[in-house]
């Protein structure tokens, strides 16, 4: 197994962020990876990790989902930072806008696919 960097100081804080996401958080999580409902995976919301709380997290795939809203326009260099520490860490970090969430979810969804596994998206459905 290996080593996930959770941050449990940040538990908290990401809490808070869970209660007070965005409306693209919101239909993602609803819609798509709540529940184990995506090919069989366990996402977690707004988990801490060394000094982050990422929105969207696949232990399992290591894989990170970021959904960038206006807030993130003038944060490219902190998100470009924050993203290669997390790749450091053996995580794929996937940024979707989240207008695209909101309005273009088939696509969302096969830009999500393409960063799984092989075993994952062969294995047979139960």
């Amino acid at each position: 197994m290996t080593k996930s960097y959770y941050n449990k100081k940040l538990k908290p804080l990401a809490r808070e962020l869970r209660k007070h996401g965005t409306p693209g958080e919101a239909i993602l999580w609803a819609h798509v990876l709540r529940a184990k409902r995506f090919y069989g995976l366990q996402f977690n919301r707004q988990f801490a990790i060394e000094n982050y709380i990422v929105d969207f997290i696949c232990r399992k795939e290591r894989l990170i989902i970021e959904l960038d809203g206006r807030s993130h326009d003038d944060k490219q260099e902190q998100d470009r930072t924050r993203d290669l520490r997390l790749n450091e860490l053996g995580y794929k970090v996937v940024r979707i806008a989240e207008v695209d969430v909101k309005y273009d979810l088939k696509n969302v969804i096969r830009t999500i696919e393409a960063h799984l596994s092989e075993e994952t998206l062969n294995k047979p459905i139960e």
